[in-house]
């Protein structure tokens, strides 16, 4: 059996196990075999490129390609199937010592060596190769009536100048990451159309557009879904409850204003995070987070921790928080420690990065960055609350606002926060002697006053004559 790669129409119906190369096309044949076990001795696999789709993002046009991967037990009958797109942006440090985001996308060139079926004992394998020495690929694993995803492997290859230009590290680099996804039901299609993003080590993996099932059953692809958390539907509107206009203008009026004032936007709901080490919570963290974004129009995103997910790593002197609010923005902050004195030291905000995703396509809408930030720093081994509002803000048209914000990203113990440090804006202690202050500067300034007021009237009766 051989698998064809060419620009061809999708064929979703029906789902052809292996379509040929259409006449006049530049499509390659390729075979990949691996042992099966005793009732499959060899497996053979064939996919195809889809047609390229042109995705409007924020800031201009993205090419991506949709692959779909037909593999074939050694009776030439379908064992697994996957038809997805996927984009990816990695963060790599230029020899200059800056950092770039980059945006890898695959190629109009896609080969998918190596995959193979999987059965009882052997995990299933999809597989796929483009561009400059990149490759992505799942293994699946069969227990009992479920199938789910286990690991997912990306290698990206620096020396692809034209995604990677000036990058200070060269050569292959493998970022190996669990797959999240829940355990699917054997003879169930996985579909997911929305967005979905995975991320490890500065990369973020951006899925939508997914049908994917393994194990197949009697060579036939299933007609029953299991759809992903961001497809089911709910009785929300099309625009997400946590997007507001800050502003409406408009120029021309053809009916009368309306006569109530707009609903201001909420306050976010505080969520509570954390990550772990082994065992141990290392990263503990309470806020509420809102995004202020100028754009066309500017916008306020409440996140909700509900949906949010928090990743990252702990060490000894940095520590990463992101949180992915499982749609359309991702969030990373970035701790580190600095010595304040030969024997004390602190924490502190070093970065904070925001992105932002389109919900339809997982193209990039908007991303910013700020690592030049000193922000919330206290005692190590302490934690730092600040009840009252704060902004940081990562570039001229990205703000972020944090609400009863308590965190500790270092040296927890027993999952429970140390003793606070508050920031200035909650320091009840420093307000009221002020107040008091202001209040009596106030009152001195009427006797005064009212002091010059008298003497005045009282010279008025001896004029002389």
């Amino acid at each position: 059996m051989t698998a064809s790669e060419g620009f061809v129409a999708p064929a979703r119906s029906g789902r052809p196990p292996c379509p040929g190369v259409p006449a006049g096309s530049s499509g390659t044949a390729t075979t990949a075999t691996a042992a099966m076990g005793p009732r499959r001795s060899a497996a053979s696999s064939c996919g195809r490129l889809l047609l390229p789709l042109l995705l409007l993002g924020f800031s201009g046009f993205f090419q991506s390609y949709a692959v779909e991967v037909d593999i074939k037990d050694a009776s030439n009958a379908t064992c697994l199937y996957a038809d997805w797109m996927m984009r990816f942006l990695i963060k790599y440090e230029s020899n200059s010592g800056d950092y770039k985001t980059t945006t890898l996308n695959l190629s109009s060139s896609v080969t998918h060596n190596g995959s193979v079926c999987g059965n009882d004992t052997q995990a299933a394998l999809v597989a796929v190769q483009f561009g400059e020495g990149h490759s992505w690929s799942i293994n699946i694993t069969k227990n009992n009536e479920t199938y789910q995803g286990d690991f997912i492997t990306l290698t990206y290859n620096t020396n692809d100048t034209a995604v990677f230009p000036d990058a200070k590290r060269k050569g292959p680099i493998t970022v190996l990451v669990r797959d999240p996804s829940r355990p699917i039901q054997l003879n169930t299609v996985f579909v997911c159309h929305n967005s979905f993003v995975i991320e490890a080590e500065n990369t973020t993996q951006i899925f939508w557009n997914v049908t994917m099932q393994a194990f197949v059953q009697n060579g036939t692809v299933s007609k029953k879904e299991s759809r992903c958390p961001a497809d089911t539907p709910t009785s929300e509107p099309t625009v997400p409850p946590t997007i507001a206009n800050v502003t409406t203008a408009s120029t021309t009026t053809l009916s009368p204003a309306p006569t109530t004032a707009p609903k201001p936007v909420e306050n976010p709901v505080t969520g509570n995070y954390s990550l772990k080490s082994g065992n141990k919570t290392c990263f503990l963290a309470t806020v509420g987070l809102q995004l202020n974004v100028s754009q066309e129009k500017p916008l306020l995103i409440n996140i909700n921790p509900k949906t949010t997910v928090a990743d990252g790593a702990c060490g000894n002197t940095t520590a990463t928080l992101k949180l992915n609010d499982g749609n359309s923005t991702l969030i990373g902050f970035t701790f580190a420690v600095k010595n304040t004195s030969a024997s004390v030291q602190k924490f502190y905000l070093r970065e904070v990065n925001v992105t932002l995703l389109n919900r339809l396509n997982g193209s990039v809408i908007s991303s910013a960055d700020n690592s030049n930030l000193s922000k919330w720093d206290a005692f190590l081994g302490s934690s730092y609350m600040c009840r009252k509002e704060q902004t940081l803000q990562i570039n001229e048209n990205v703000q972020v606002h944090t609400f009863n914000l308590w965190i500790q990203p270092f040296l927890v113990e027993a999952n429970k926060f140390a003793t606070a440090q508050e920031c200035s804006l909650d320091d009840d202690s420093i307000l009221i002697p002020i107040v008091v202050g202001a209040a009596l500067a106030v009152l001195i300034a009427i006797i005064v006053v009212a002091y010059i007021i008298g003497r005045r009237k009282s010279y008025a009766g001896y004029q002389t004559l």
